[in-house]
């Protein structure tokens, strides 16, 4: 048995840090090994970890989507991953930590060795970069790393960290002068300009982690020939890398994510309006109606597309990829093909300013211009003129027949896609599944086709509800854990948290996966069915307060009512009293 610690946080610190702690205490019990997790979010440190419970682990799990502070693992073998890889890998997360401190052992002895040998007669300074492409848990740890291997050897460390929150402790003019040599510790790309003329060494944030001396005697090894040598090294690493984080569905997604905040604050906005100026606020200028549909409609719903697709190619291609992307996902929006027209402008603005960015060769004292002249320029003109003569036209036929279906749809046909709509959303819950169906909802707001966008969020809210309400009435189907895990799923469950859900179907999935599906059918199809409508694409039950943000206020809560009880009804007839053999232990 080996004895775990654990840190667990997202920015709320309720649903993911819960479920991760949950997960990786319950799984790692399930493992033969003992966990102890401390929480971390919004509200504070619950169950803080002892340092005596620090001393005594072999390995430090870090499931974190914010910047949890190492410096009291130092020494210690940590793993970093997200939340979500916590939740849904549990047991590949800690059987992957257990390995990564067995190879720190090997290496233990070899880096002993080094140490010892403190041949710090002669002071060096040594500086660095680390940089992950979440910017958060493995970006600090790589630092930290670095840090306390120049210190074990006597010598001075500054590493400035980039990430999600920004660069911290930035190095100065200063500090790159004195340097002796440069540590670049990164899975994501770092400007290595500014050290130009110095020993740099580059390798990745895990490598930095296992043996920090080792990156440092790298780095003051290295000259300028060895730099070239390494030069191909370098190149196929980060083409490896790439390989690993990319695709075309974690593109998708980072569009999504960036632009989610867009849509939110431009429906509500327009909700308001309604409230404020009736239906028709934006006809009666000067007024407050007419104001807030200027900043909601007319702005903010017409800069979504354009900030979804920026972002996708930024996802691709990195910070050269926004303006082609920018200027591809607004000519979307002209030539009338709309969110659909953005995806793939997103995706051409991307791969194409990637591509030109491999491709162009500038001599060294003309490589700043690729960024912000030469790359922008090339794959804006070539993305639009593709816009507005090949992909437009056909794309704009594409979204208009398929806005033409939806407004047209008969009663039959909106069940049906309703149907559809809800067992996605609660097939794999929070999945990929599952955002393709919530994607779809929201890229038809900017075609002003509501209906889809209500249907999938309430759809989304009944599998925690149902299982919270099975697991609260019907008590003797399910564990204490699983009762006690159900007053969460109520909360996530009304907030439009789909993944309150995975604890119970992933204690027993082929009962519960197709007991939510058919409650989430349900919500659909009787949501979109019937006319519901929502302008806001997030929210939960709390969207209903704002005036005209849900439209047919009584079937839409009729509609998740109506998929709670089934969910529930489904759980019940398919689990069976825990002591006739309806839990998971008993069926083992």
């Amino acid at each position: 048995m080996s004895r775990i610690v654990a840190v667990t946080a997202c920015p709320t610190g309720v649903a993911h840090t819960i479920m991760a702690a949950e997960a990786l205490k319950k799984v790692g019990a399930s493992m033969g090994h003992q966990v102890e997790v401390e929480t971390q979010g919004a509200e504070g440190v619950k169950n803080e970890l002892s340092q005596e419970a620090i001393d005594d682990a072999v390995v430090v799990i870090i499931a974190a989507d914010i910047h949890v502070d190492p410096k009291r693992f130092a020494g210690k073998p940590m793993y970093a991953v997200s939340t979500s890889n916590a939740i849904r890998k549990t047991k590949a997360v800690i059987e992957a930590a257990l390995a990564e401190a067995e190879e720190g052992c090997r290496q233990s002895a070899a880096t002993q060795a080094v140490h010892e040998s403190k041949d710090s007669l002669e002071t060096k300074f040594i500086i660095g970069v680390t940089s992950c492409p979440t910017g958060i848990a493995h970006t600090f740890m790589a630092a930290e790393a670095l840090r306390k291997a120049g210190e074990s050897i006597g010598y001075e460390v500054k590493i400035e960290t980039q990430g999600s929150v920004g660069a911290t402790n930035v190095l100065t003019e200063e500090d790159i002068h004195r340097a002796d040599a440069v540590v670049i510790a990164a899975d994501a790309f770092v400007d290595t300009r500014k050290f130009a003329g110095k020993r740099l060494y580059e390798t990745t944030t895990k490598a930095a982690l296992h043996d920090g001396v080792q990156a440092i005697r790298a780095a003051l090894a290295a000259d300028r020939a060895a730099e070239k040598n390494l030069a191909g090294k370098v190149e196929e690493l980060k083409k490896e890398r790439s390989a690993q984080r990319t695709g075309p569905y974690r593109h998708l997604m980072t569009g999504v994510s960036y632009m989610l905040p867009v849509v939110v604050a431009g429906g509500l906005l327009i909700a308001l309006a309604f409230a404020f100026g009736g239906i028709y606020a934006g006809e009666q200028a000067g007024t407050l109606g007419w104001a807030l549909m200027q900043i909601g409609g007319a702005t903010a719903f017409s800069l979504f597309v354009p900030v979804f697709s920026a972002f996708i190619a930024f996802s691709i291609a990195q910070r050269p990829g926004i303006t082609p992307g920018l200027v591809g996902g607004m000519l979307a929006t002209t030539v009338g093909s709309g969110f659909l027209g953005g995806i793939v402008a997103g995706f051409i603005a991307g791969y194409l300013t990637a591509f030109l960015n491999e491709k162009i060769r500038l001599p060294e004292n003309l490589q700043g211009l690729k960024p912000v002249l030469i790359l922008p320029f090339l794959s804006t003109l070539a993305v639009g003129l593709l816009m507005i003569y090949v992909v437009g036209p056909p794309v704009k036929v594409v979204l208009t027949a398929l806005s033409d279906w939806l407004q047209g749809m008969q009663h039959t046909s909106a069940l049906f896609l309703g149907l559809i709509l809800g067992a996605m959303m609660a097939f794999d819950m929070g999945g990929p599944v599952n955002k393709a169906a919530y994607t779809f909802g929201v890229g038809l707001l900017s075609s002003k086709i509501y209906g889809p966008m209500a249907a999938v969020m309430a759809a989304g809210m009944t599998p925690p509800l149902g299982l919270a309400l099975a697991a609260t009435v019907f008590k003797s189907r399910f564990t204490e854990e699983e009762q006690e895990a159900s007053k969460a799923a109520f909360v996530l469950g009304i907030s439009f948290i789909t993944e309150g859900a995975i604890p119970f179907a992933a204690r027993d999935p082929f009962r519960v996966i197709p007991c939510i599906m058919l409650g989430s059918a349900v919500t659909g199809a009787i949501s979109l069915g019937f006319g519901c409508t929502s302008m806001v694409p997030h929210g939960g039950i709390f969207v209903l307060l704002i005036p005209n943000a849900v439209s047919h206020l009584v079937t839409y809560a009729v509609a998740i009512l109506a998929g709670t009880l089934v969910t529930t009804a489904a759980l019940v007839a398919v689990k069976r009293p825990l002591g006739q053999g309806g839990g998971v232990a008993e069926q083992a």
